[in-house]
């Protein structure tokens, strides 16, 4: 019997040394995709990181997978995107370009999959989700502040200090609002006078990023992810100090707004197209052009479409489209689409599901999170409107992000639950671990206010 044990815990050692290993590997992965350091250390791009570290999670995890011991069974949006995914490669035969659609399916869409696996199976804590999103947020605030402070532009616009999805004007603020939700819940969540401080700052920073950038589609994400993060944090959680630090800035926003013609214009323009002053050099109609290219290419090629990545190629406009809905529909065929939309709305359910858990109402830390979670989703979704970002990684980290969430609140059952009847102390620890107190210290003044 002593052997047996032995036996028993030296295997279950081992799988968690696995799936340590395998989240280390994914937690590194998120902060190279989101700190770019191949941009700032010389002779580092040449060596493919991103995708060592991926491979390492990836074989960890499998092999973690192959004992079993793990009986979890995959969420319903990732076997979407896994048929998403074998539906792009079915259509590359039938691509304008096939070495194009080729190398878009298993060099950029693949990594979008392996990553949401991995996010998927191998987080199994709040712990770790947090880490994760934390990697995320920070990041994202430092680029912002270091893009302000080394203030590289283009034609007067503000980029990014950091290359590939950061460095245009348009990706940079779409990403700034995707971030700011998770940059306020850290913000809501910190302990300290520094800490508070310093998220305030990235908070600022990312707010007059947008408005650098002079980007009329990261401006309206933007929008509607402070207008959810004000119902949801502000007016619908009771805490009245947000909500009048949000009438001061949106009096100083409107007061910047209205005191720079320039600006002002620009923010015209989005509905007037090329406005006097704008700068608008003819993006808007162009724009317009690409939307009914991209609806037309759908049109023609219903099933298939014309091959990921060959929007550009096969409309010889070698642009994309500007827009994530239509140009999936145009590469991928509406089964694409359909699959895409499917994808967002299952993640928006994770959303809606997770309320209804008694985990939600109990726990403050899983109600800020949630919340971020659905501003950034819907922040994704606007922007999405005026970007292309169906490759991209982030969209399908967030999915996962809300997958986890829900499987972690619904699985979160307080420590010795059918002990809390007859055991006083048991009773503390429950109440320590859904109220907040953990999260937010033992003052109860404090300790009521941000769990009500």
């Amino acid at each position: 019997m002593a052997t047996l044990a032995a036996t028993i815990d030296k295997r279950t050692e081992g799988e968690k040394s696995r799936r340590s290993l395998a989240y280390g590997a994914l937690l590194l992965f998120t902060f190279f995709y989101y700190t770019r350091p191949e941009d700032l250390i010389p002779g580092l791009s040449a060596v493919p990181i991103e995708k060592i570290i991926g491979g390492v999670a990836l074989v960890a995890l499998a092999v973690t997978l192959a004992s079993g011991r793990d009986k979890r069974k995959f969420p319903l949006e990732f076997k979407l995107l896994l048929l998403l995914f074998a539906h792009l490669i079915v259509s590359i035969p039938f691509a304008f370009w096939r070495t194009q659609a080729l190398v878009t399916v298993f060099e950029r869409f693949s990594k979008d999959v392996i990553i949401a696996f991995l996010v998927t199976l191998i987080v199994t804590s709040f712990d770790q989700l947090r880490r994760l999103l934390w990697v995320q947020a920070a990041s994202m605030a430092v680029t912002t502040i270091a893009s302000i402070l080394v203030h590289h532009t283009d034609q007067s616009r503000l980029i990014g200090a950091l290359g590939g999805i950061f460095e245009n004007p348009n990706d940079l603020a779409i990403n700034m609002s995707i971030n700011w939700p998770l940059v306020l819940a850290f913000l809501l969540a910190a302990r300290g006078l520094g800490k508070k401080a310093m998220w305030s700052i990235g908070i600022l920073a990312m707010l007059v990023g947008v408005v650098l950038t002079y980007s009329r589609s990261g401006l309206l994400a933007m929008v509607m992810a402070v207008g959810i993060c004000f119902w949801e944090f502000g007016i619908k959680g009771k805490r009245f100090q947000l909500v009048a630090v949000a009438f001061i800035l949106s009096v100083v926003g409107v007061g910047v707004v209205v005191a720079t013609p320039h600006y002002l214009s620009r923010v015209e323009s989005i509905f007037g197209g090329n406005v006097e002053g704008s700068e608008d050099r003819g993006s808007w109609e162009a724009r317009r052009e690409l939307l009914v290219d991209s609806i037309e290419e759908a049109i023609h090629h219903p099933i298939t479409g014309i091959g990921a990545g060959n929007f550009a190629a096969a409309t010889l406009t070698w642009h994309v489209a500007h827009n994530s809905y239509t140009e999936f529909a145009a590469e991928g065929g509406f089964p694409a689409l359909i699959l895409f939309l499917a994808i967002l709305s299952l993640a928006f359910r994770n959303i809606k599901k997770t309320r209804s858990l008694p985990a939600y109402r109990e726990n403050a830390e899983i109600r800020l999170f949630t919340g971020a979670l659905w501003a950034s989703l819907t922040a994704f979704v606007v922007g999405a409107l005026f970007a292309s970002f169906e490759y991209h990684l982030f969209p399908y980290f967030m999915v996962a992000y809300t997958s986890v969430l829900y499987r972690l609140a619904s699985e979160n059952k307080p420590r010795g639950a059918d002990e809390t009847s007859r055991n006083p102390t048991a009773r503390g620890n429950l109440w320590k671990s859904y109220s907040g107190e953990d999260l937010y210290g033992n003052d109860k003044a404090t300790k009521l206010e941000w769990t009500r």
